[in-house]
């Protein structure tokens, strides 16, 4: 019974400690990931541009992750030409969330 109940314990830990590893290794890969990200934009943005886009990722972090998404695909595409300024984000950012306002009306009965 005793070695039973021991090898049942042993197995749970090394069920335990291999879950710790991987969700290690996975949040290494999103920092990493994060870090990548984080080269590339300071690369396409100005400072004003990357100034804006930390403020509305603490307003709105789903907007900002859409237009952080955004700038380094029209940059993988070739479409960038030279560093995004302030007035250009701006623009991206008025377009992104012009897209996601949502049309409502109110009836009366």
């Amino acid at each position: 019974m005793e070695d039973e109940s021991e090898m049942i314990k042993r197995k749970k830990l090394e069920q335990l400690k291999k879950q710790l590893e991987e969700s290690e290794s996975q949040e290494e890969a999103e920092e990493q990931f994060e870090q990548q990200k984080d080269a590339i934009l300071r690369k396409l943005l100005t400072p004003e541009a990357r100034e804006r886009l930390g403020r509305v990722k603490i307003a709105r972090p789903e907007v900002a992750d859409g237009i952080e998404q955004q700038i380094i695909m029209l940059a993988q595409r070739g479409m960038v030409k030279g560093k995004i300024d302030d007035e250009t984000l701006k623009k991206l950012l008025r377009k992104i969330t012009e897209n996601q306002k949502k049309d409502f009306t109110i009836r009366r009965r």
